[in-house]
């Protein structure tokens, strides 16, 4: 397989021209403002093989600008927000008079913004784009001359591919929501909202198709598009969501032992240790496996799917991950026992500069938007009642990890001795020594958030944010995960324990599991798959898969899927392991509190959907501002696309 990302083929130059204006105005706020359920556009360019190729090279890149879209002032990451609704994080820029950590209050039908305090309605707005972009395919792809029925059905499960896996995150984003299979060919104002449980059905349906239909990654000469293991590890989501555990077991054994992968359990590609004189990496596999350079290689056997993100090239995007992820260090709220401020960005001109203490240049420079929650930097990593210090995920000797209190003052204004000592929340009085530890105080894992940007780094540069780098999408880990899940539900406890353990010994974890709970699955999760999963998403799809199952969680709580947005198991995570939303003690922030609501389950359908649709009405969420159980919804997908060929 070539480390590339889509071969280059000959297009007309209408169908650059096209590609080219899609590009440049799906990442705008202008091309957000037209009615994103009216989505009609010029039809002709997608009527040759090229143009549906360069239509499905186009929804892969579409794909990875949930994890890398920013713009102004380089924040906000999509993923972010999902973070923010989850067990494992919450808005950390505490001088932002908006900042967005009153959801209980906030969160309403007007309220979902796409700015640099969230980016909840980027979810709404760009999954339909990303609809579209599929649907293009499945739209044109029989009006295409020439093509063979093998290659004709590999782009359908290609498109496929791309509108389920957008349509699974609506569902358990939103909920109840319209589906849109087709191109209309002329602007529609009378759509309904689709029940959950149908458009489910159909994208399990289309996804049993493309695992049959899309090749192996081994017979494609490019890295980054949808192959048969992609398909196969969406397939299980799908079954997972619609209560087959049998199925979802199936293709999760086949996946991992008869198609060709496996977890990387030594070092692996290239070492990249590439600032030792300020934080030195000993070399280990998972510092290997989530280098940007090592993601897409052919020795890399656990990676299912992967974004191409290649520095230098026309389609790089800088992720800006250090910015948006880590604390803000050289901020005047951190002081050292003298009172004088912490840590100082030194240019590598500068006389003062010292490479042993330039953590800007070695771990980049952050500003929090986002903070971990305790569990997510402590709580997670104590398995059995302890914690488990030998776990690579969490290793700060090995350099895999950050602890504060490993970094040492680098501000040349100390005077001795402590110019050069680890750094330290309290002083000897105990008093503070860090006024704002949401934003500035917190532990963070430098193997997955670190992507150099040389265009950052030397001479006077003093803000290395982030750069561009490979990404993951689908590994293997995960599908062990998936298939702990799926035992679990069945009530195969053992093998669901065993599928644990496995993630866990790779990462040479010295505490194992003798017994799971769906709690403990999730954490693993947390664990292995930070900033890769939708953290928010996935957990709302374990909570109706758990209510489906009748399963207990670790309280012995039971579940049922009619009453959710009252009562779930996301719920129980938020109430039990993030301690800010809800808690008392979480601090007040420019006279906002950490708040949280059952029903923020689902996000509120956006009202500017809503009016747009001015011929029809769709189904607002339970607990939002025009929620009426009385608005008619399709009850099945064949209703919902016989509807689309209507005009108003």
């Amino acid at each position: 397989m070539k480390d590339s990302y889509i071969k280059t083929i000959k297009l007309s130059d209408r169908i650059l021209i096209m590609l080219a204006l899609i590009l440049t105005s799906s990442c705008s706020e202008e091309f957000l403002k037209p009615d994103p359920l009216s989505f009609y556009e010029p039809t002709k360019t997608f009527t040759s093989r090229e143009g549906l190729e360069s239509a499905l090279g186009f929804c892969d890149r579409h794909l990875r600008t949930y994890w890398s879209y920013w713009q102004a002032e380089d924040l906000s990451l999509p993923i972010s927000s999902d973070y923010m609704f989850s067990d494992m994080a919450v808005a950390g820029k505490t001088d932002d008079g908006n900042i967005f950590i009153d959801i209980a209050t906030r969160l309403t039908p007007n309220g979902l913004e796409n700015n640099t305090t969230n980016r909840l309605l980027y979810f709404w707005d760009e999954t339909y784009n990303g609809i579209k972009y599929a649907n293009t395919v499945t739209t044109f792809l029989d009006k295409v001359e020439g093509l063979d029925e093998n290659l004709r059905n590999e782009f359908m499960g290609k498109a496929y591919f791309h509108r389920a896996f957008r349509y699974l995150a609506l569902c358990f984003e939103f909920k109840n929501v319209p589906l849109i299979t087709k191109i209309v060919e002329l602007p529609k104002f009378d759509y309904r909202s689709t029940k959950r449980e149908a458009i489910l059905q159909m994208i399990t349906a289309d996804m049993e198709k493309a695992v049959e239909w899309v090749p192996d990654q081994s017979k494609m000469s490019t890295a980054g598009s949808i192959n048969k293991a992609a398909c196969r590890q969406l397939l299980i989501k799908c079954y997972l969501a619609t209560g087959q555990w049998d199925k979802a077991l199936e293709q999760a054994n086949i996946l991992i032992d008869q198609s060709g992968y496996s977890l990387m359990e030594n070092n692996f590609g290239t070492f990249i240790n590439p600032f030792p004189e300020t934080w030195p990496i000993t070399r280990n596999v998972i510092w290997d496996l989530h280098r940007p350079e090592n993601k897409l290689i052919t020795a890399n056997k656990e990676v299912l799917l992967g974004m191409v993100n290649r520095a230098g090239t026309n389609t790089e995007i800088k992720l800006r991950s250090m910015r948006n992820l880590l604390p803000f260090l050289d901020a005047d709220a951190i002081i050292g026992p003298d009172a004088k401020r912490a840590f100082r960005i030194y240019p590598e001109n500068a006389s003062t500069y010292d490479a042993k203490y330039n953590y800007n240049r070695a771990l980049g420079r952050g500003i929090a938007h986002i903070r971990p929650t305790r569990f997510a930097t402590n709580d997670v990593w104590i398995v059995n009642s302890a914690m488990d210090k030998s776990d690579l995920r969490h290793s700060g000797a090995t350099g895999n990890w950050v602890y504060m209190d490993s970094l040492r003052y680098n501000n040349r204004e100390h005077n001795a001795p402590w110019y050069g000592e680890k750094i330290r929340l309290y002083a000897d009085n105990g008093n503070p020594l860090c006024s704002d530890t949401v934003r500035c105080w917190f532990d963070w894992p430098h193997y997955k958030y670190f992507y150099e940007d040389p265009t950052e780094l030397g001479g006077s540069q003093t803000n290395h944010r982030g750069g561009a780098g490979d990404q993951y999408i689908y590994r293997l880990a995960e599908t062990y995960l998936l298939r702990a899940e799926a035992k679990f539900y069945k009530g195969d406890i053992a093998g669901a324990t065993a599928d644990v353990n496995k993630i866990r010994q790779r990462a040479k974890c010295e505490q194992l599991y003798s017994s799971v709970t769906i709690d403990d699955i999730v954490n693993e999760r947390a664990r292995e798959l930070n900033m890769e999963e939708w953290r928010f998403m996935e957990l709302s799809r374990i909570s109706y898969s758990l209510a489906l199952s009748g399963k207990p969680d670790e309280t012995g709580a039971t579940y049922s899927v009619d009453n959710l947005h009252e009562n779930s198991f996301w719920w129980h995570r938020i109430n039990k392991y993030n301690n800010y939303y809800n808690k008392p003690g979480a601090p007040s922030i420019k006279s906002r509190n950490f708040t949280m609501a059952a029903n923020n389950l689902y996000w509120p359908i956006p009202r500017k959907a809503i009016d747009a649709n001015r011929n029809g009405k769709l189904r607002q969420n339970e607990g939002y501002d025009g929620f009426d159980p009385d608005i008619p919804m399709w009850e099945t997908w064949q209703e919902a696309v016989a509807d689309e060929d209507k005009t108003n």
